[in-house]
């Protein structure tokens, strides 16, 4: 229902690009993909964008800037790790909270509660008239009216303490996240540029050059999910998965886990480990054409397994697909001069690049008459 928002979004980061390739073909990536992601998960949230174009209004403005102060402040904390969670003896000594993290957290929680609720309130204003035809209120359905159309029928499932929560997990889970793979992904193209241009083969034998590419076209880009693939084994966004707790006691490895401990499992470790993997350090797509998911699912896992996996692995994978084979399609890319792309990975929650991407771009003469039409 929702698909039409992504693709939006998507062209309008290549109509962004497009515009700016004849000022300076190097661009900053790491924003462009954030600001994407945002835009397209607040968009299926809320139905308004919160980057780019087409803000206007004083009150718009400052709800605006209200947001985008949320989420500077929600990834800088999300970052600082406290020890005293893992370890909790440290905590005894005094050394929890040195910086006030837990109080700024808490302060953080009740901006972004007041934020979301009145989103929630602004929406419950202007529900969709019972009188209107179903086309109408399809179209002006977005994932906050679904939620309150549940709330009028299962009110205690659907409370708007509930639907803040599921706001916040989309938003936190569903766009640094995309934002971050996408940048590795793009990064590892243009130090493997082989495998850029036979994902761009791939896409003009399948796409054309007469239009732009959309999610029901991914299937036939089996190359481009091999990339991603590639990328989430090499760059996993979560190095190490959510926190488990083992329900019984059992033995792993020799070891004896009691019943009702905290388990880390070290996702890159079992993602590049040379017993699992040929060649592991090095970019091979093809290594996936293969590849069996339940044969194989626990070499990669990149979104967990089972009933504790992500639940947005499938979104996820549908907005990397569109995102890659859109600026493959249309753009030619090379690194900006001859060194390779510095691959350091940074610290914080998730595992993002220590340096913002720079990318040289230049739009395809093939692509030129369609980029111009967007």
């Amino acid at each position: 229902m929702l698909s039409g928002i992504r693709l939006d979004e998507v062209r309008s980061l290549l109509r962004q690009l497009h515009c700016r390739s004849g000022e300076s073909p190097v661009v900053e990536m790491k924003s462009k993909f954030f600001e994407l992601m945002l835009n397209i998960m607040m968009r299926m949230i809320s139905g308004k964008r919160y980057y780019g174009e087409n803000i206007s209004g004083r009150e718009e403005q400052d709800q605006v800037q209200r947001f985008r102060e949320i989420v500077r402040e929600t990834f800088e904390v999300s970052g600082a790790t406290n020890v005293g969670d893992f370890v909790p003896i440290v905590n005894w000594f005094g050394f929890l909270n040195k910086k006030g993290l837990e109080k700024r957290l808490v302060v953080l929680q009740e901006k972004r509660d007041e934020f979301m609720q009145a989103l929630i309130d602004e929406h419950r204003s202007v529900r969709p008239g019972r009188d209107e035809d179903d086309h109408s209120q399809a179209r002006r359905k977005t994932m906050i009216d679904v939620l309150l159309s549940l709330q009028e029928t299962e009110a205690e499932y659907y409370s708007d303490e509930i639907i803040r929560g599921i706001i916040q997990v989309m938003l936190s889970a569903g766009t640094d996240t995309s934002a971050a793979t996408s940048e590795w992904a793009l990064s590892l193209l243009l130090n493997n540029p082989e495998c850029l241009k036979k994902a761009q083969a791939e896409i003009d034998a399948k796409i054309g050059h007469n239009r732009l590419i959309e999610e029901s076209d991914l299937a036939q880009l089996p190359y481009i999910h091999n990339i991603i693939n590639e990328t989430l084994r090499m760059y996993p966004i979560s190095p190490v998965l959510a926190p488990h707790e083992s329900s019984e006691e059992c033995s792993v490895g020799g070891f004896r886990i009691p019943r009702g401990t905290m388990l880390l499992v070290n996702l890159w470790a079992l993602h590049n480990s040379r017993e699992l993997w040929v060649e592991p350090d090095k970019f091979k797509p093809e290594r996936f054409a293969g590849f069996d998911v339940e044969r194989d699912r626990f070499v990669m896992m990149p979104f967990g397994s089972g009933r504790r996996g992500c639940p947005g692995e499938g979104l996820a994978k549908r907005v990397l697909g569109l995102v890659l084979g859109s600026l493959i399609q249309c753009f030619e890319w090379e690194r900006p001069g001859e060194d390779m792309v510095d691959m350091t990975e940074g610290t914080g929650l998730t595992m993002p690049k220590a340096r913002p991407l720079l990318a040289k771009c230049t739009p395809r003469r093939s692509m030129l008459k369609l980029l111009s039409q967007i």
